[in-house]
């Protein structure tokens, strides 16, 4: 169940299967003795944070997670084995079939949680009882209770589960507006099936948007954190709880340093929607973004690599009625900066559908303020088609060959029939449409020509490729 692959490195789920057998190697790290800190200066912290207090007061909150279900599979050829995510290693581990054949299998992973209220309610990963038919939470004093999944959210990751309990322990919820890079951090969990282990290592960055479409603005830490450490409290050097600890990047499947977890500022909002409406309904502009580099910089013509390039406007959306437009480069919201194309994203998930906001763009060399009204994910409107047919016709020195695609539903573009030179070696194909040169929209092949003479030594096709659109910038001469 990995999030993503991107080779080298494999983004993993920390979901666990008690897969047993395995010989491993607790990551329990502890700070050196109090005896052995040094008098610090004035201006720098007294002592390092006190670990074994932060266990002892919230560890009984911490509880660990076992789910079981069967799942349909079809059976492949060739030896079963295990890909990242250990619930698959359950779920291929059967005799082979023939093509097509499909069986039940029986499924079991593990995970871990914390308690966020006396009642029983609470968070862990939405991976983590993703498709589970039984959940059984564990708490430290050896109960076990059956858990409902009250409401999860696949897109932050985050569910709710709640034990027919009371008078329970909690944790100290805190917040990640107080949080620094370089500040210590602990993690409890149950790595590997074995329960409340504890791992402690520092923030290595905030706000880090991952390539797995979430839209989380996630805390990257260096806390060991493996296979059933998901869904787990990342707590900061006061005890409080910062983040649920979800994602590592890793070759092996397991711990190598980079490990993710998910803002608890975040979880908590995902919590109240669950509480309050059984459902989670997410905040939307109806842009698709890409990342500014330095040559859709230069096309552009902005003075640095920055902001989150618009690629394509759902119509009707609340971008399309604000005015938001293809080719845009958004660099603020609410006047908090975007740097990276990620940025937008993070900054959305954490508002509101009716939430009012203010953007500030680059269109064609120039700042543009505009302002529009979220809207909700359960309501995102389906995206208008292109197509249609002309004449052949063949255009210039980018080293394509074009031929104008009929408009339906108002819209057009350029079909490129054959491709070689610059535009080959920027990675456009045959087969590619068109739609826009440095921003202005092309439907003639000498509508193309004119834009790419006005351009610079850089221009930015924006190019329909399937159900997707991207800019490709292109070299020129």
């Amino acid at each position: 169940m990995n999030r993503f692959r991107s080779a080298p490195l494999v983004l993993a789920l920390a979901a666990a299967g008690i897969v047993g057998g395995a010989g491993v190697e607790l990551a329990h790290r502890t700070p050196a003795a109090q005896a052995a800190v040094t008098q610090p200066a004035a201006n720098s912290p007294a002592r390092m944070p006190d670990f074994a207090q932060i266990t002892r007061e919230q560890g009984p909150a911490v509880v660990n997670i076992t789910v079981s279900g069967t799942r349909k599979t079809a059976a492949a050829p060739g030896l079963p084995g295990m890909e990242g995510d250990p619930l698959d290693f359950f779920r291929r581990f059967q005799p082979p079939g023939g093509p097509g054949f499909e069986r039940e299998v029986p499924v079991r992973g593990a995970g871990s949680g914390f308690i966020v209220d006396p009642s029983g309610l609470i968070l862990t990963n939405a991976h983590v009882v993703e498709g589970a038919d039984e959940v059984t939470v564990k708490l430290t004093d050896r109960r076990e209770f059956k858990a409902k999944v009250l409401g999860s959210d696949e897109k932050t990751d985050v569910a709710l589960i709640k034990i027919d309990a009371s008078d329970l322990p909690t944790v100290k919820l805190g917040s990640t507006k107080n949080l620094d890079v370089g500040d210590w951090v602990l993690a409890i969990g149950s790595p590997f099936g074995f329960e409340n282990t504890v791992t402690a290592g520092v923030v290595s960055a905030k706000s880090r948007s991952l390539p797995d479409g979430s839209g989380v603005a996630f805390i990257q830490t260096d806390v060991a954190i493996n296979p059933g450490n998901s869904g787990g409290p990342l707590f900061n050097s006061r005890g409080e709880v910062v983040g649920i600890n979800s994602q590592i990047y890793s070759r092996s499947g397991g711990y190598q340093g980079v490990s993710f977890a998910i803002p608890i500022d975040l979880a908590t909002r995902i919590q109240q929607q669950i509480v309050q409406h059984g459902k989670v309904d997410h905040a939307r502009l109806g842009v698709t973004v890409q990342e500014v580099n330095q040559a859709l910089a230069d096309s552009f013509k902005l003075p640095r690599p920055q902001g989150a390039l618009v690629a394509s406007v759902e119509p009707g959306s609340p971008a399309d009625k604000a005015g938001l437009k293809s080719g845009d480069v958004v660099h603020s919201v609410n006047g908090q900066p975007v740097v990276t194309s990620g940025d937008l994203p993070a900054q959305l998930v954490a508002m509101e559908p009716g939430q009012k906001v203010e953007l500030q763009v680059w269109r064609q060399g120039q700042s543009v303020d505009l302002a529009a009204t979220l809207g909700g994910s359960l309501q995102r409107q389906a995206q208008a088609d292109a197509g249609g047919q002309a004449s052949p016709a063949s255009g210039g020195k980018l080293g394509l060959a074009l031929r104008p695609l009929g408009e339906r539903d108002g819209r057009g573009g350029l079909v490129v029939e054959q491709v070689a030179g610059a535009a080959a070696k920027a990675g456009v194909r045959p087969g590619d449409v068109i739609v826009s040169v440095n921003g202005t929209p092309v439907k003639t092949v000498e509508a193309a020509r004119a834009a790419v003479d006005k351009g610079g030594k850089s221009v930015a096709l924006l190019v329909q490729r399937g159900d997707d659109m991207l800019f490709v910038p292109v070299q020129v001469g």
